[in-house]
């Protein structure tokens, strides 16, 4: 097997794995040294984001997510997926469009990279408000800033990393 088709494979794997909110054989799929950003995570390192997985696959009970345009080569790949879930309180409807990026070292992903339009999550999660605020500073503040806190709050009820 080549490293490119073992990495399309790794990339299949991961969103098979989130699918079913398989959140410990996404974690495998990261090297210990790994990062990951998105425009709600800006910087997470290997535990924060097996953390956010975590979270997300245990939180996100009617999640279902298609992944398509896999591509690999011996040193990255990208795909194109969608998350589609209810957010929040008033379980709101979202259907989030992502283009992924990795790069990989010895068969694992050391980098990932989500890329989503926050606006338009925004006004689908955040309704009326959400809409109104627009693709602000303080849009991107708020939302980075209750994201953390979340995330926080999670590490903190679970434990120890597992």
């Amino acid at each position: 097997m080549t490293a490119a088709s073992h990495h399309a494979d790794l990339i299949r794997r991961f969103y098979d794995a989130l699918g079913r909110r398989d959140a410990k054989t996404m974690a495998a799929c990261y090297a210990p040294d790994a990062t990951y950003a998105d425009p709600a995570f800006p910087r997470l390192d290997a535990s924060g984001v097996a953390a956010m997985w975590r979270m997300l696959c245990a939180r996100g009970k009617d999640l279902r997510v298609v992944a398509s345009g896999i591509e690999a080569d011996d040193e990255g790949g990208r795909a194109h997926w969608q998350a589609t879930y209810t957010f929040g309180a008033a379980r709101r409807p979202v259907v989030n469009e992502i283009d992924a990026t990795f790069v990989f070292s010895e068969g694992r992903i050391v980098r990932h990279v989500d890329a989503w339009d926050l606006r338009r999550w925004a006004a689908q999660a955040l309704g009326p408000v959400g809409r109104l605020l627009g693709p602000t500073p303080f849009l991107v503040a708020l939302v980075r800033r209750q994201a953390a806190a979340s995330l926080s709050a999670w590490r903190t009820n679970e434990g120890p990393a597992r």
